[in-house]
């Protein structure tokens, strides 16, 4: 995972583990999707997932973490929805399109893509969820669980709760060049990153495009830099920012104090990792502890919905 995960997403997590019951799932048939044809990395992508989780302080004393293709009744519940779901639903979905847009390099024109929606539904209704945290981009797919879930509920059963969205902010964090930070771009920085390649990439980040001599006044809120600074080194951003418009500080040195920070922002989470990876048999441990309390209560849901299918 990358920096745009922890500052969207896990520092998110570490809070609400604090305030609810939390399931977070590696969600590994979602990924075959895409990587149908190199089923193999698959294992060692979950390990390095949950080896990040743990890492920045998601605890399995505190939540569920597990493995999605460890508890079948996901694709068993998939199956169900996937019957009362109408085709239009999913072809409408504006994930769906960006997605077949992006993914050039592979072929995921296939039936799972399509569903896809509904297999989330599925993960997200096993286990009655009433909040999920979501970013406003991701309201359509929460809308389309809702929509699934209402649909169940009106042709056999109440069974399911209709999950809200709990809104998170979206990301401060841009890619080093400026676009949406995604591996698919080769625009971000790792939590496992080495510090040469940390420093490599920051030296390479774009900055004020107006800047180009030394001695030229900067413009902080035209550098992609500057917002790295406002997450990483917020106390210090200010005098980064009088440095920058009085032209006392150069964008080569900039950029070498912004890799530092983020260094040393990472040792801690890269201690962690390196003491994880030690540790196979903690990692294997905490999946199945997961996996154990995941699959109590999918089992109730699974039999709370055979029974209003008369199954």
């Amino acid at each position: 995972m990358h920096l745009g995960h922890l500052v969207g997403a896990l520092d998110n997590w570490k809070r609400l583990q604090d305030e609810y019951s939390c399931f977070f799932m590696v969600a590994d048939w979602h990924a075959l999707m895409s990587e149908y044809e190199r089923p193999q990395v698959l294992r060692q992508y979950t390990i390095d997932n949950v080896i990040d989780w743990l890492s920045v302080g998601i605890s399995p004393e505190k939540s569920t973490i597990f493995v999605q293709s460890h508890v079948p009744e996901h694709l068993e519940l998939d199956m169900i929805l996937s019957c009362i779901t109408p085709l239009g639903w999913l072809e409408r979905c504006p994930t769906y399109k960006e997605q077949l847009r992006e993914l050039k390099e592979r072929d995921v024109s296939n039936y799972a893509f399509l569903g896809y929606p509904v297999l989330q539904a599925a993960d997200i209704l096993l286990y009655k969820a009433d909040k999920v945290p979501v970013g406003e981009d991701q309201l359509p797919h929460l809308e389309l669980t809702r929509e699934i879930a209402r649909r169940f509920n009106g042709l056999y059963k109440e069974v399911f709760l209709e999950p809200e969205a709990l809104l998170t902010k979206a990301s401060r964090l841009l890619g080093l060049d400026g676009r949406k930070m995604s591996k698919s771009y080769d625009n971000y920085i790792a939590l496992s990153e080495e510090p040469q390649s940390i420093a490599k990439k920051v030296q390479n980040m774009f900055t004020d495009p107006a800047r180009v001599k030394r001695s030229d006044l900067g413009h902080p809120n035209k550098c992609n830099v500057h917002s790295y600074y406002g997450v990483f080194a917020p106390e210090k951003q200010k005098e980064i920012v009088d440095k920058c418009r009085k032209a006392e500080i150069g964008c080569t040195d900039c950029k070498k104090e912004l890799a530092q920070i983020i260094l040393n922002f990472l040792g801690p989470i890269q201690e962690k990792r390196r003491e994880f990876l030690e540790d196979k048999k903690h990692i294997a441990d905490v999946l199945e502890h997961g996996r154990e309390k995941a699959s109590k209560k999918a089992k109730e849901t699974i039999s709370q919905v055979k029974d209003a299918l008369k199954l």
